[in-house]
C-alpha cells in the first residue's frame, strides 16, 4: 500500500512537525523553573521554529501534501496549524491560490495589489513597501487577524461572510468547497485548543514567550517574503523571484533557496527544484534576474541588489 504521495524523504518534514510540538509542550512546562537567560534563549528558540515551519515545512506541504491518504493530510493540517499558530489550510489559499497566481504584483489600476501578501500593496509611486513596514506592521496585522479567528469560537470557527477574501479562494466545486472550509474550521479549533493547552500549563510562559515568539516569527516570515521579491521584475514570470544557491542553505531548507524555480513550477515538489531549474535553465539564463548570494531572510546584506522593477517602470513611461 502507498503511503507517501511524492517520497518518503517527507518523513523528514513529518518528523520536525511533530518534534516541535513536543519541544514546545517542554519548554512550556518548564518555564516555571528556568532561568532567565534559558527564557530568552527558549524564546528565540520558538521563534526560529515557528517560522522556519512557515517558511519551509507548511509551505511545502500546502504545494504538494505529504500523504496519498486525505485523512493522514487533514491531520498534518491540523498539527501543523498548532504549531504555526493559524490555519494551514487557509494558508494553502492565500499561497498557492493568491501569491502564485498574481506573483508579488504592483499596485493596479484599482489602487492596490491583487496578490494579498504583494510588497507593493502599502508601496507608493510603484516601489516596494518600505522593509520595517511590511515585516512589523503586517506581523501586527496578522496577530490581530489571528486573534479575531479565536473569537470565531461562538460560532465553532466557521468562516464567515465578512472572510470575503478566505470564500473567493476556496474551490467553487463541491464537495471539494465544503472540505475546504471544514478544514479551516478544523484547523482554528485545534489551534485555539491548544492556546487553551498551553495556558493551562502556564500562562506566564504563553503571554511572556510563545505569543512574543509568535509575534517575531511573523516578522521573520516577513521579511523572508519582502527579500524573496525585493528588485526582481513583477512582469516577467522567468525573473519575478530571488533565488539562491548555496547548497548548505538548500539541504537545511529542503531547496527553499530554488524560488524563481519554485514560482515557475510551483506544484513540483521540493525534491524536483534543481531539476525544474535544468529544465528552464535557458529561459533563466537568457534574462536579466537577480540571485542573491545570502539568503532572503539575510536579504539586507545583498548591497548593490539590481532594481529590475525600475527598468520596467522606466520602460513603461
Amino acid at each position: 500500500m502507498r503511503v507517501w504521495k511524492s517520497t518518503p524523504k517527507d518523513a523528514l518534514l513529518v518528523g520536525f512537525s511533530v518534534a516541535q510540538l513536543v519541544v514546545t509542550l517542554w519548554l512550556a512546562t518548564t518555564w516555571d523553573e528556568a532561568s532567565v537567560p534559558w527564557r530568552i534563549a527558549s524564546t528565540a528558540g520558538m521563534t526560529v521554529l515557528i517560522s522556519y515551519n512557515i517558511i519551509v515545512v507548511s509551505h511545502l506541504f500546502t504545494h504538494v501534501p505529504w500523504f496519498v491518504s486525505a485523512r493522514l493530510n487533514a491531520a498534518v493540517s491540523l498539527l501543523n496549524s498548532v504549531n504555526i499558530g493559524q490555519s494551514v489550510q487557509a494558508y494553502h489559499l492565500t499561497h498557492v491560490r493568491n501569491h502564485h497566481r498574481f506573483n508579488n504584483d504592483p499596485i493596479g489600476e484599482d489602487g492596490t495589489t491583487r496578490d494579498l501578501s504583494s510588497t507593493y500593496r502599502d508601496g507608493e509611486n510603484g516601489e516596494h513597501a518600505p522593509l520595517l513596514r511590511y515585516a512589523f506592521k503586517g506581523s501586527l496585522d496578522s496577530l490581530v487577524g489571528r486573534g479575531r479567528e479565536v473569537s470565531y469560537v461562538h460560532r465553532l470557527w466557521k468562516v464567515g461572510d465578512e472572510e470575503k477574501d478566505l470564500l473567493s479562494l476556496a474551490s467553487r466545486r463541491e464537495p471539494r468547497r465544503s472540505r475546504e472550509l471544514l478544514q479551516i474550521r478544523a484547523d482554528r479549533a485545534a489551534h485555539c485548543l491548544s492556546l487553551v493547552v498551553f495556558a493551562a500549563i502556564s500562562w506566564q510562559w504563553t503571554l511572556l514567550s510563545y505569543l512574543p515568539a509568535f509575534y517575531l516569527a511573523l516578522t521573520m516570515v516577513n521579511v523572508q517574503n519582502y527579500y524573496r521579491h525585493y528588485g526582481a521584475d513583477p512582469g516577467d514570470r522567468a525573473a519575478d523571484s530571488v533565488s539562491h544557491y548555496s547548497r548548505l542553505y538548500n539541504r537545511l531548507t529542503f531547496n527553499d533557496g530554488y524560488h524563481q524555480e519554485h514560482h515557475l513550477s510551483p506544484n513540483s515538489h521540493w525534491s524536483q527544484l534543481p531539476a525544474v531549474r535544468a529544465r528552464f535553465r535557458d529561459r533563466l539564463d537568457g534574462r536579466t534576474r537577480i540571485v542573491s548570494p545570502v539568503p532572503a531572510m539575510l536579504g539586507f546584506l545583498h548591497t548593490g541588489r539590481a532594481l529590475l522593477h525600475h527598468d520596467r517602470a522606466g520602460g513603461e513611461r
